[in-house]
């Protein structure tokens, strides 16, 4: 049985594997490719802390860091689709079901505020 999401080594991991399927995805990978993972991973986990182990001190408006992105509906429905899938591969509860919400909720508030309907 999988365990649940609950301490920042479990978050280094869903970080680590989402991005490296991210990495791998032909939707995404275009979008992602001029980031440096390992710089950018403690950010990532921090924020994942701050959401879903009330880590204090994340003040980052994680929108305003993307929205240069220029991303497309799809690739917010395919960024859904594989964090899902890797959080559910990886584990099992109450955290992991709350990361998973924040990611869809996260998706749907990217797609409104880059009106991409």
């Amino acid at each position: 049985m999988l365990s649940d999401i609950a301490s920042n080594d479990d978050l280094e991991k869903l970080v680590d594997k989402f991005y490296t399927a991210v990495q791998e995805d032909a939707v995404l990978a275009p979008f992602f490719a001029h980031i440096n993972f390992e710089h950018h991973k403690p950010r990532m986990v921090h924020f994942w802390s701050f959401v879903l182990l009330d880590e204090p001190g994340y003040t980052t408006n994680i929108f305003d860091k993307h929205a240069n992105m220029a991303l497309t509906k799809e690739a917010l429905q395919q960024w859904v689709f594989l964090f899902e899938r890797t959080a559910r591969e990886h584990f099992s509860g109450e955290k992991t079901e709350q990361a998973i919400l924040r990611a869809k909720t996260i998706a749907w508030t990217f797609q409104e505020k880059m009106k991409l309907g």
